[in-house]
């Protein structure tokens, strides 16, 4: 087992415009990924396991709802404190971080935003302290990137509903105690309910042989005449807005946490690049190594940049969907990249798990592509600027 020797990059002195709670909540999460995370992450990748041990430490550092009120079991702290928990996180594992996002911005938050008293009272500290773990349920086998086209459905049966219908690609699935489930009514209107482990006709099956995200447990939803009490709809916001509202604090979460990805690949090369001698010299010495490392600081420190002024503009309550769509598409390529040059530069020993570089790479293959593909944050740019819808 290698020590973790990460050091993170700041070549701008973006600590600066930190404050001292963002730089103690996110050494708090450096110090817990050092300790718990990198010893055990390349063996529960390797086996395709999440490692389950972790929850009650991300509940201790507060990477469950960071910015949910105190008085609901969250940490009550703001976005750039959770932006930095989620980019330490990733700096460990994506899989992880998709773990705590998914339980922070996809279950947490819209139980928070869109329910009731009793439901936040309910579900919100036990999801904060780890006790029960969440996942949301909006991808379809046949609707992905067309979320509004979805089939699962619910009728009103009197004193409950009954739910039909499937959804894939779902994170923390196979374990969950409850799903954050959208689904039409009978007039066609999305409607959040919350499903629980246990109710007669709910199945969770596991998806197997991924080459991504392997430390991340994933699979389905399958509803087949779910009775869900009544009590159980989140009243407070309908229509499409109301899932893709939760995916804009996801997507923040993954501006921030790809650059953690980034920053593990870029310092890991650089040590490589230090250490490893050709023809007499480090190749730390030679010209193509040094513009690949030079270019990964310069696209890490923009990322950087980008990702602090958004979560900004989210304390002011100014950020909007489209900026955030830029930072995550923005970001996620940075990402993927900077892990690709960085394998370059490690040679043969960049496909083995002796380092992190091979399994950030297949990871950010995933990253890309879910919570919005590459592609449609692009187009999301392109509406916003010209004002013409080209998906």
């Amino acid at each position: 087992m290698k020590p973790d020797l990460f050091q993170a990059p700041d070549y701008y002195n973006l600590d600066d415009l930190l404050s001292d709670e963002h730089k103690m909540v996110r050494d708090a999460t450096r110090e817990f990924v050092k300790r718990e995370v990198s010893p055990i992450i390349e063996e529960a990748a390797q086996k395709a396991e999440f490692p389950k041990q972790l929850i009650n430490g991300l509940a201790e550092i507060g990477a469950f709802g960071p910015y949910i009120p105190e008085e609901y079991g969250g940490a009550g702290l703001d976005q750039i404190s959770y932006g930095l928990i989620m980019q330490e996180i990733e700096r460990g594992d994506s899989g992880i971080r998709s773990t705590a996002s998914v339980q922070s911005s996809l279950v947490m938050y819209p139980i928070f935003k869109y329910g009731t008293e009793e439901q936040k009272k309910k579900f919100l500290p036990k999801l904060a302290s780890g006790e029960m773990i969440g996942c949301f349920g909006l991808t379809e086998p046949d609707h992905g990137s067309n979320p509004g086209g979805m089939t699962t459905n619910f009728k009103d049966k009197g004193d409950h509903y009954l739910l039909n219908g499937a959804k894939m690609w779902i994170s923390n699935s196979p374990f969950a105690d409850i799903a954050i489930v959208w689904a039409k009514n009978e007039e066609g209107r999305i409607h959040g309910l919350i499903v629980e482990r246990g109710m007669e006709g709910f199945s969770t099956p596991e998806t197997h042989n991924k080459w991504s995200l392997r430390a991340s447990a994933t699979g389905e939803l399958i509803f087949d005449n779910v009775k869900v009490p009544k009590e159980n709809l989140m009243p407070n916001k309908t229509g499409l807005g109301a899932p893709l509202g939760c995916l804009d604090s996801a997507r923040y979460g993954i501006a921030w946490g790809a650059i953690g990805a980034a920053m593990d690949c870029y310092d890991t090369a650089l040590r490589y690049a230090k250490e490893r001698e050709q023809f007499g010299v480090p190749i730390a010495a030679k010209q193509l190594q040094q513009k690949k490392l030079a270019e990964m600081i310069t696209e890490i420190t923009k990322a950087q940049l980008m990702a602090w002024r958004l979560g900004t503009l989210r304390n002011e309550g100014k950020a909007t969907s489209a900026q955030i769509s830029m930072a995550k598409r923005n970001n996620v390529e940075m990402a993927i990249k900077i892990a690709r040059e960085a394998r370059q530069v490690l040679g043969g020993m960049g496909i083995t798990g002796e380092y992190s570089i091979m399994r950030h790479m297949m990871n950010l293959e995933s990253v890309i592509t879910y919570e919005g593909t590459h592609d449609i944050h692009l187009l999301i740019t392109g509406l916003d600027i010209t004002g013409h819808a080209a998906f």
